[in-house]
């Protein structure tokens, strides 16, 4: 019988942060004093979970897990930012939209052999640029962890090869890093929870 999917929330531990193997989990557990960690049946339930430390503590069983569903809501005065990009032609485009009215604040590309994770890093970069020009301090929601980390690092760590008909990509992608290197921000980055919420209010709607 296959063993189910678990994602596990390190809150405290050698390195805190959310693991999809027991075997990452324990290297940051293991030896510890006090650590805490509790696994999660569904990925945006660790997210929640990650984020929200003091609430999921209240939890008794897994069987409460379910309110998890119900306590969260999303932040409607923000931004949400979405890439697409095409499975055939490697069409990546992304955009930007106010959270409550899905009014579009940017859409850019499309750009030439891309992938999601490069646009949804893009567009978060592109959010908070115009963030700090606008002096805007609203959340920033993503529906990638991906991209979010890549943010944090300020750095995209995409296997993507650099080709003659990406290097328009590569140009962005090379000019967000040097932006979050010389720039600070008070936005948030927000993690948007699919499963709970439904799709990001900036999604292209082509699933």
């Amino acid at each position: 019988m296959k063993k189910l999917k678990k994602y596990y929330v390190v809150w405290v531990g050698y390195k805190p942060g959310i693991y999809q193997s027991w075997e990452e989990c324990k290297k940051n557990i293991d030896g510890f004093q006090n650590a805490k960690y509790k696994s999660f049946k569904l990925y945006d339930e660790a997210v929640y979970a990650f984020n929200h430390p003091i609430e999921i503590n209240k939890l008794q069983n897994n069987n409460n897990q379910k309110l998890l569903q119900s306590n969260e809501k999303p932040i409607l005065n923000s931004i949400s930012v979405d890439a697409a990009c095409s499975s055939s032609s490697l069409q990546m485009e992304y955009q930007g939209v106010i959270t409550s009215n899905h009014n579009i604040l940017f859409k850019m590309g499309p750009f030439s052999k891309g992938t999601n994770n490069t646009g949804e890093f893009l567009a978060i970069v592109h959010a908070l640029a115009l963030c700090k020009k606008d002096n805007i301090k609203l959340p920033i929601y993503s529906d990638s962890l991906t991209a979010i980390a890549w943010v944090k690092k300020k750095k995209a760590n995409t296997k993507l090869i650099k080709t003659d008909e990406n290097a328009e990509l590569f140009n962005l992608i090379e000019r967000a890093e040097n932006w979050l290197r010389e720039n600070t921000y008070p936005n948030r980055i927000l993690k948007w929870l699919t499963n709970i919420w439904g799709e990001i209010p900036a999604d292209f709607g082509r699933k």
